[in-house]
């Protein structure tokens, strides 16, 4: 009877035994398992993070290509129109409105007769240095600047921003008459560099509704300009002396409030029926004025000294020369 008692005991304390070690054995391994898993995802944890840097590399390297390349083409193109195509304010699709712009055309008078005094490379670096200068101040003054043919140029204000249309005006007409200021300049540096005949520039601004817009086809366009206004800004520029600024009534009536001009006479353009009233530009007024009272105070200074120096007998001749000259003076006092 003891005897089976303590063999079921033993029996039963075995297949405990058995059971836990069935039970640590499920363990181990379940633990084996997850180990493995752990490592597993280790590995793609690290090679996740190696792909993640590789990838950020990528498209820093990416992105500083595209920023080199919007640099590049950013040249091409006059900077309000490239802020407005990637600030997505205008589609680079064949589009175009009418608008009331101030157009601008300047050239460099007898231009093919220095250029073929010069040999190719002066001829680019001259051309070159012409084209940066005038460019910085056109920029300076918010113009677009539409394009350079040669040595010529073309400008406008009004698109693809205004400050509305009198502002615009101004703007363009103070840009010319910095344009002549920097001209004088540059002649001095070119007769230094060895060029005898100084280069003057002929300005022509003429302010209208032109049609502004992409033209092209599909896959090439050009941002330009296209009318009438054109036209007789070109035609003014053609007309105008070397060194001079010409421009239209229509200008003038929007800049004479702050431009001191003179009357030019009236114009033909060819597919317009009626003349052109034209003007050009002297100067800001108030540089004009200060300039004025300047020569008025040394005229006066002088016409003072000729009175006290007077003899006592004048002949008639003298006399007659003396009243005009004051009359003359006169007038011209009248006139401002």
């Amino acid at each position: 009877m003891a005897q089976t008692k303590d063999n079921t005991a033993r029996s039963a304390a075995e297949t405990v035994e058995a059971e836990v070690a069935a039970g640590l054995l499920v363990l181990q391994q379940e633990n084996e398992s997850l180990r493995s898993e752990l490592e597993d995802l280790r590995v793609l944890y690290e090679a996740t993070i190696e792909h993640g840097e590789a990838v950020e590399d990528q498209l820093a390297d990416q992105s500083a290509r595209l920023q080199d390349l919007s640099k590049k083409l950013a040249k091409y193109l006059s900077p309000q129109v490239y802020q407005s195509i990637f600030e997505g304010r205008q589609d680079a699709k064949i589009a175009a409105t009418r608008k009331k712009l101030t157009v601008f055309f300047s050239d460099i008078a007898d231009f093919t007769e220095t250029a073929d005094r010069l040999e190719s490379e002066e001829l680019t670096g001259i051309l070159n240095e012409y084209l940066t200068e005038m460019s910085n101040i056109a920029l300076k003054h918010g113009a677009t600047i539409d394009k350079y043919v040669g040595d010529a140029i073309l400008i406008f204000f009004g698109d693809p921003e205004s400050r509305g249309v009198t502002e615009d005006a101004l703007a363009c007409v103070r840009m010319a008459i910095e344009m002549q200021e920097r001209m004088k300049q540059l002649q001095e540096v070119w007769r230094r560099a060895g060029i005898s005949k100084p280069m003057k520039c002929r300005m022509g601004i003429h302010t209208d509704y032109c049609t502004v817009g992409n033209f092209g086809s599909e896959d090439r366009l050009d941002y330009t300009i296209i009318g009438r206004g054109v036209n007789t800004a070109s035609r003014l520029e053609s007309l105008s002396t070397p060194g001079s600024i010409l421009i239209s009534f229509e200008t003038w009536s929007q800049v004479k409030d702050h431009i001191k001009c003179a009357e030019n006479g009236e114009v033909t353009v060819k597919g317009i029926a009626y003349p052109v009233s034209t003007y050009e530009v002297i100067g800001l007024k108030d540089a004009v004025s200060d300039q004025r009272l300047l020569e008025l105070s040394a005229a006066t200074q002088q016409l003072s000294d000729l009175v006290h120096g007077l003899p006592d007998q004048i002949s008639p001749e003298v006399r007659d020369t003396l009243r005009q000259s004051l009359q003359t003076a006169l007038d011209r006092l009248t006139s401002d």
